[in-house]
This record gives C-alpha cells, structure tokens and sequence, in this order.
C-alpha cells in the first residue's frame, strides 16, 4: 500500500469523494451532514491524502486548515471493496503526522452518531481522539459529535 498526497483532478479521487459525499447524506438527517463536496475539497487549505493498491486508489482523507489555527479532519473514506486493510488507518496516521508537523496543537473532527458511523468513531478513539466541544460550525447535539486529539501531549 502506498500512501500519498492526492489530487483532487484525479478522477479516482474524485469518484471517491463523491461516493463518500453519497455515503453521508444517505447515513445522516437533513441538515446534519457537513461531508465536502469536490469543489470543497478544491479550496484552499485542504490537502488530501490517498491510499493506493497496485494503481488503485483504496482510500482517501483530508486534512482542512482552519482559520483560527485549527486543523480538522474532513472525508476519510475506505472504497467499500478495502475495508479492513489498514488503509484507513494508515490515511490517519499520515494527516496526524501533517497536523503535527505544521504545528497544530489539536486536530479535530466532526462524525455522526448514527450506527453507520460507529466503525469510524472506533478508528479514531482508537487512535486516540476523544469526544469534546463543539469547533467551527459545527454543534454536538444528537446527530452530531465532536472528537478531538490533542497533538502537544
């Protein structure tokens, strides 16, 4: 498995951003989905990272800079045929190794409570991140959740 920056052009990055974006309005209530479509992904600040199999693009995750000196975690997404080859996880360990490496303090994310987000609520408490306050735009409440990981510690 390699596992590098991605471009937002690739077509497979693409395709898999959008199925993630699918993914998420599908698993979350109106009004309570905040996945990146892939013009977000275009903007600025954002650097995606891949995981790819031989030529085949397996994973995706990004990592989103934000203006108050943040950095949060935005459309991670294993392609549904590579679940549980540590594609995922090494995806994370690599943005948790950028946040760290431009000197963010914390790394955040925001995740559904839903039963379909459980799998990603466990690889990242796994890893680490706990639940706390609401960051950004975003508000805990009960279709949304704020997770943390503090990267001075």
């Amino acid at each position: 498995m390699r596992i590098a920056i991605a471009d937002i052009a690739d077509p497979g990055v693409r395709d898999l951003a959008a199925y993630h974006q699918r993914e998420m309005h599908r698993a979350s209530p109106p009004g309570t989905d905040f996945a990146l479509d892939v013009s977000g992904l275009e903007k600025a600040g954002i650097t995606i990272i891949g995981a790819w199999e031989e030529q085949s693009l397996i994973a995706i995750g990004a990592l989103k800079r934000l203006p108050d000196g943040q950095a949060e975690l935005k459309s991670m997404r294993t392609h549904p045929d590579h679940l549980g080859k540590g594609a995922a996880s090494a995806i994370l360990e690599a943005l948790i190794a950028m946040a760290a490496q431009e000197g963010f303090d914390r790394l955040s994310l925001e995740t559904g409570t839903a039963e379909a987000f459980q799998p990603a609520i466990k690889l990242y408490t796994k890893r680490g991140f706990e639940p706390g306050d609401d960051f950004a735009q975003y508000v805990n409440g009960p279709h949304n959740q704020c997770y943390h990981l503090d990267l001075i510690a």
